[in-house]
């Protein structure tokens, strides 16, 4: 049941936080292609790690979680409203690269397809 709820509340935090971002988050540090890949809930819903990639440079990355963290705040309390949570959740961002790591791979193999290699 607990783990259910968990699920949950980890796939509605997916959903806002893309649409925050997509519409109410504005910091000109966020920059770059910003996706949530993954939210990781506890099963008592009190915090969450939120798995972030960002398709660019260093700069980009670290501008976008450095954002993301200093809007930690106003992101919980939006989080808390639109989804009628009682508490909050503590949240953690973690900048996840598999995305980037995939469009790599992507490319090698395209050049290997090619005969580029």
């Amino acid at each position: 049941m607990a783990i259910q709820r968990s699920l949950r509340v980890s796939q509605s935090i997916k959903r806002e936080l893309a649409q925050m971002l997509l519409k109410d988050i504005k910091d000109e540090r966020i920059s770059g292609l910003v996706s949530i890949v993954d939210v990781e809930c506890t099963a008592d819903c009190r915090s969450a790690k939120v798995f972030v990639s960002v398709f660019g440079d260093e700069a980009a990355q670290s501008g976008t979680m450095e954002a993301l963290n200093e809007k930690i705040g106003v992101i919980r309390g939006e989080l808390c409203r639109r989804l009628r949570l009682r508490f909050a959740p503590e949240l953690q961002f973690k900048l996840d690269k598999s995305l980037e790591r995939g469009a790599k791979v992507s490319e090698i193999l395209g050049k290997i397809a090619r005969g580029e290699v």
